[in-house]
C-alpha cells in the first residue's frame, strides 16, 4: 500500500486509514476482525479520538494492540479536546486531560499523531502551540495536527511555531471529498475547498481526510428520489453532487472499477500528500478500498470529476 511521509515520524503512514468510531469492547472480536484485516492488506495507521464510543474505541485499540505486541509497528492518530456541552475545550487543561486519558486508555506511552479535535479561534495559537510542545518535549507526542481547523488559523500556527523554535502542526485532518457538502455534517466541521486544497498543494502539508468516500454518497443507495436519510439530503444532495456522482460512474465503467473506487482514489491523488480514513467493516469492502487506492487519475481527470459548475 502506498504511504506518505508526516514530519515529526519516524515511520511511514499508509494511505489508507483504518477508522475506529464503531470499536467497543463488547464487540472485541469485530474489532480483530477489521484491524488483522486491515493489516493484512497493508494498512498501519488507525484513527481514533477521545470521545469516540465514550472512550471505549481507545479502550478497544488498547486491547488489540496489547494482544498483538505490535505497538511498535502502529501508527496511532487520536483526537482531542473536543468541545463539550459546556463549549469549546481547546485549552492546555483539556488537551492534557484528553491526552493523559488516550495514553491511558491505548495502553501506550506516546501518540504517533495527535490532533486538535475542533478549533475554538478565540485562544491564541501561541497557547495551543506552547502546550502541545511540552507534551512533545515530555514524549508523549511524536507529531501534530488540526482537525477541523482553517487553513488560516493552520498557517498562523506554523508562523507562531517557527518563529519561536517550536513543532508546528505537520498535518491537516479535514473532510475532503469528491461530494461537495452544502453545509457542515457537524457543527465546526470543515471541508477543504478550492483554496484550501491550493494551500495544501503550496505547502504539501499532508491532508488526512475524514468521511472520505463522502458517507457512502457514491455507493448506489442514493438518488435524488431515496431521501429518507435526512442528513445525507441536508449535506449531498445538489444538483452538482448528482453530476459528480455520474462522471464518477462513467470513468468508474471505462476503467473497469466501481464508482466508490473513484470517490476514493480523488482523495488519493491530489497533488499534495493524502491519506483516506475509511470505515471499512467487512472482508469485502477492506479488498474495495485496497483496489480503490491502486487506481491513478491524473489532474485533468480530477478536474473533470469535480468542476462542474
Amino acid at each position: 500500500m502506498r504511504t506518505i511521509q508526516i514530519e515529526g515520524l519516524d515511520k511511514p503512514v499508509s494511505c489508507l486509514i483504518q477508522g475506529s468510531d464503531f470499536f467497543r469492547p463488547n464487540v472485541y472480536e469485530k474489532v480483530c476482525t477489521v484491524l488483522d484485516g486491515y493489516f493484512a492488506i497493508g494498512g498501519n495507521t488507525i484513527d481514533t479520538a477521545h470521545i469516540y464510543c465514550g472512550g471505549e474505541s481507545e479502550v478497544a485499540i488498547g486491547q488489540w494492540l496489547k494482544d498483538r505486541g505490535n505497538r511498535s509497528e502502529v501508527v496511532i492518530l487520536t483526537k482531542g479536546a473536543h468541545h463539550n456541552r459546556d463549549g469549546p475545550r481547546v485549552n492546555p487543561q483539556a488537551i492534557a486531560s484528553d491526552l493523559s486519558d488516550s495514553l491511558e486508555r491505548l495502553g501506550t506511552d506516546y501518540i504517533d499523531l495527535y490532533a486538535l479535535h475542533r478549533d475554538d479561534p478565540a485562544v491564541p495559537v501561541s497557547v495551543i502551540i506552547d502546550a502541545l510542545n511540552e507534551h512533545i518535549r515530555a514524549g508523549k507526542i511524536k507529531a501534530i495536527g488540526g482537525s477541523n481547523w482553517s487553513v488560516q488559523r493552520l498557517q498562523e500556527a506554523n508562523d507562531y511555531a517557527a518563529e519561536n523554535g517550536l513543532q508546528g502542526f505537520t498535518f491537516s485532518s479535514p473532510n475532503l471529498s469528491l461530494a461537495k457538502p452544502k453545509e457542515p455534517f457537524w457543527a465546526g466541521c470543515i471541508s477543504a475547498n478550492a483554496s484550501d486544497c491550493a494551500y495544501h498543494e503550496q505547502k504539501q502539508l499532508p491532508l488526512l481526510s475524514w468521511s472520505s468516500q463522502a458517507r457512502g454518497f457514491f455507493t448506489g443507495r442514493f438518488s435524488p428520489e431515496v431521501r429518507d436519510n435526512a442528513d445525507m439530503v441536508r449535506v449531498f444532495y445538489s444538483d452538482a453532487n448528482w453530476e459528480r456522482l455520474r462522471r464518477a460512474g462513467q470513468l468508474a465503467e471505462e476503467k473497469g472499477v466501481s464508482t466508490i473506487q473513484i470517490a476514493l482514489a480523488y482523495v488519493l491523488n491530489q497533488p499534495f500528500p493524502t491519506c483516506a480514513l475509511i470505515g471499512a467493516q467487512t472482508p469485502e469492502e477492506l479488498e474495495s478500498c485496497r483496489q480503490g487506492a491502486e487506481i491513478k487519475l491524473t489532474r485533468d481527470e480530477l478536474s473533470w470529476l469535480e468542476n462542474v459548475e
